[in-house]
């Protein structure tokens, strides 16, 4: 397929709503330790991004999923490629996410960890897809509402390229 893309969310907002967002983790976790669930590999970026500007003790662990198996629809359950770790119990955690699209994998996956009791579990994505979720899932934090399109750019891929670009962009095909 031939194709362009379209810049949607510039890099120079992407890094300000993420310093807005770095703030009121800061606010509401004043006086905590925050331990960061980075779901790979698309939330690396946006995850050391954020955990650069925030300011409170932070710990980071890495987890890979998928709900999708070998198909192109989810299959309902979760399966772990990589697992964390660190145990969670009694730890403040966020997970960090790139995109919120069908919901299907974070609503699976915030079970799995709320299963090993943490103090509290809450979610943050850079991106909320919020007319395509198919669970009741929202995100604690989100960095932008975006349309239904297909997304690249900022960890986000097609065919596993186009994470490094530094902003969000939009496939068009051409």
């Amino acid at each position: 397929m031939e194709y362009h893309i379209d810049e949607l969310i510039s890099e120079e907002k992407i890094n300000s709503r993420i310093i807005e967002l770095a703030k009121q983790i800061d606010e509401d976790y004043a006086g905590k330790e925050l331990h960061l669930v980075v779901i790979l590999k698309g939330s690396v970026f946006f995850a050391c991004e954020l955990a650069k500007r925030i300011t409170i003790p932070v710990t980071m662990d890495f987890m890979a999923v998928s709900s999708y198996g070998n198909g192109m629809v989810s299959a309902g359950e979760i399966t772990v490629k990589k697992e964390l770790d660190e145990d969670i119990c009694d730890k403040e955690v966020l997970i960090v996410e790139d995109i919120l699209d069908s919901g299907v994998t974070l609503y699976n996956l915030k079970v799995l960890l709320s299963a090993r009791s943490p103090k509290s579990l809450k979610i943050i994505t850079l991106l909320d897809k919020k007319g395509n979720h198919e669970t009741d899932i929202e995100a604690d934090y989100v960095g932008f509402d975006i349309p239904n399109q297909f997304v690249i750019g900022y960890g986000l891929d097609y065919a596993q390229k186009h994470r490094n670009l530094p902003y969000i962009g939009v496939v068009v095909a051409d």
